[in-house]
């Protein structure tokens, strides 16, 4: 039996292993990669298998960047079947939807400026219609069944804690008469946490595949990031301006509506001041998602199912506005009152929230708080990071508002968390590989397994397969004899992607092209040049040209 990592192997996003037994080609996730421009030409790429050639795949929840190119997958080929969770199954309906619905308009914007500069028109990864398709293959099954996908292959789902129906995947697989026991972690969430069961634990493996998105670093306690949470909405409110709020429409927004709910519910004394601050959640997807997690009360618990038998809706109450249409969304924006606008995308690259961000960016009476993940490349990392100056639909715009990051509203496991999982296994699987990672969290998860567990983990650093009965590597990526590193590309693709767009023609005209052919030494000089933009672009433009003459 064989594993070839071909996503979330260099960071979190882009979820994708291929697992290869004497008789079948099984997939695990099919995820979009998203970040900077770097990250998503991936998803252009060819898959590094034959699509008509899988037998079938396991869906472990719904994100994107776990489900997000199965439409794409069908369109290429693949026929078979996918199994998930019932609860992943209903979200997977409406987010693939609308994830095509994107990509056909973000392949109509970027045409209509095509066709003013004369270049050449592209195509949506995939569309509406495409994800509509993709649907059709999926098998839900219950938590904790045990399932019988053929004589050789047994699948159960257990509760990852992460999402609404997120799952932890165990596959028993039969070669011969040997029988391998794989474990999939998928995303782990968080013990505690509103709405969402706990994850559960897993006894036993032969081989084990564990996110470490977190795997360097303890979250603050969620005690301690509602507090917080809650003082920002007060301080930025009393002082006249709005509180926006970029959120991953599945999972944390109904977490942030949840304990505003029970916020506005348990102070009284605050009634007349919280009476006059409205929180709307202006995202379709997060609105239809939230009636699927109302519809799905079943898998919640039972804190929450407690609350609902009192009569209590925890995603509802009296000051919650879900908007939908594009014109009240415009209206909020000229809305002066103080307010909450929960809004997606979680960071920040696509849809409502960078309109909230260019109108409320710039207001120091304002202020950002982020309370998911920002993968690198992205506008919510630049933010998180400090930098003061974005650009948000082709507009400079300075950061006048506060910003903040509460990480303990992240719906991700952190090390401690992480380390408890791991070491709820009776026995050592014979082989654990970490994914869904960056490289230090990933090599600082390992590093904490041995100390503490004595342990070996394999980082999985690129794409890569394994042999799993003879414990070999067969095959990587070969970057040792490049010039230069993923990384080093990957950094200096993601700075020209930020670049503001009235330097798009330099750069296009002087056919800036980061390749592997490029020594570290010359990769370094581009990097020093990219820093400088600021102060020089005109000498930008002229560098990179006799550069590249």
């Amino acid at each position: 039996m064989n594993v070839k990592f071909l996503g979330a192997a260099m960071s979190v996003t882009g979820s994708c292993h291929l697992v290869t037994t004497d008789k079948y080609k099984i997939l695990l996730d099919c995820g979009q990669f998203q970040g900077g421009k770097a990250l998503e030409e991936l998803n252009e790429k060819e898959f590094g298998f034959d699509p008509a050639e899988i037998d079938f795949m396991i869906l472990s929840h719904a994100h994107i960047d776990h489900s997000g190119r199965i439409p794409l997958l069908v369109k290429r080929g693949y026929s078979g079947r996918i199994y998930c969770t019932d609860a992943t199954a209903d979200l997977v309906d409406i987010m693939l939807k609308d994830s095509g619905y994107i990509h056909e308009k973000e392949a109509e914007w970027t045409n209509r400026k095509a066709e003013r500069s004369g270049k050449p028109f592209v195509e949506p990864l995939y569309t509406f219609e495409d994800a509509a398709e993709s649907i059709k293959y999926l098998e839900p099954v219950l938590y904790g069944q045990l399932h019988e996908i053929n004589p050789d292959v047994k699948v159960r789902f257990s509760d990852a804690g992460h999402i609404l129906g997120s799952s932890i995947v165990e596959l028993w697989i039969n070669e011969g008469e040997h029988v391998s026991k794989l474990v999939f972690s998928g995303d782990l969430g968080v013990k505690n946490k509103p709405i969402l069961r706990d994850p559960e634990t897993i006894a036993e493996a032969d081989y084990l595949i564990m996110e470490a998105t977190y795997g360097d670093r303890v979250h603050e306690s969620s005690f301690d990031s509602l507090g917080k949470f809650f003082d920002i909405i007060l301080k930025t409110t009393r002082r006249g301006g709005t509180v926006v709020i970029p959120s991953f429409a599945v999972g944390r927004t109904q977490e942030l509506i949840y304990h505003l709910n029970i916020f506005y519910e348990e102070h009284r004394e605050l009634k007349a001041e919280l009476d006059k601050i409205m929180v709307y959640v202006d995202s379709p997807l997060a609105t239809s998602a939230t009636e699927i997690f109302r519809r799905n009360a079943q898998v919640f618990d039972e804190e929450t199912r407690e609350y609902i038998l009192k009569g209590d809706n925890p995603l509802d109450f009296k000051n919650l506005i879900f908007t939908r249409s594009s014109e009240e969304s415009r209206q909020l924006n000229f809305n002066p009152a103080p307010k909450i606008i929960i809004s997606a995308s979680g960071m920040c690259e696509a849809g409502r929230i960078k309109h909230h961000l260019k109108h409320h960016l710039w207001d120091s009476k304002c202020s950002v708080v982020f309370v998911g993940y920002q993968a690198v490349g992205t506008l919510g990392r630049s933010l998180v990071n400090g930098d003061k100056d974005v650009s948000i639909f082709g507009e400079k715009i300075h950061v006048n508002a506060e910003i903040y990051n509460l990480e303990g509203f992240s719906g991700h496991a952190d090390r401690d968390d992480l380390l408890e999982w791991l070491s709820s296994f009776i026995t050592p699987p014979k082989k654990i590989f970490l994914v869904h990672g960056e490289e230090e969290s990933k090599k600082g998860f390992a590093h904490t397994v041995k100390e503490v567990l004595g342990y070996d983990c394999t980082v999985v650093e690129d794409v890569s397969e394994y042999d799993l009965n003879s414990d070999q590597l067969l095959s990587i990526e070969d970057t040792k004899n490049r010039v230069a590193s993923r990384e080093q590309l990957t950094d200096v693709k993601n700075q020209l992607s930020k670049i503001h767009e009235d330097l798009e023609a330099i750069l296009y005209n002087a056919n800036l092209a980061v390749g592997n052919g490029r020594t570290e030494e010359e990769i370094n000089e581009i990097t020093n040049l990219i820093l400088e933009l600021d102060k020089s672009s005109f000498k930008l433009g002229l560098a990179v040209t006799k550069k590249e003459e």
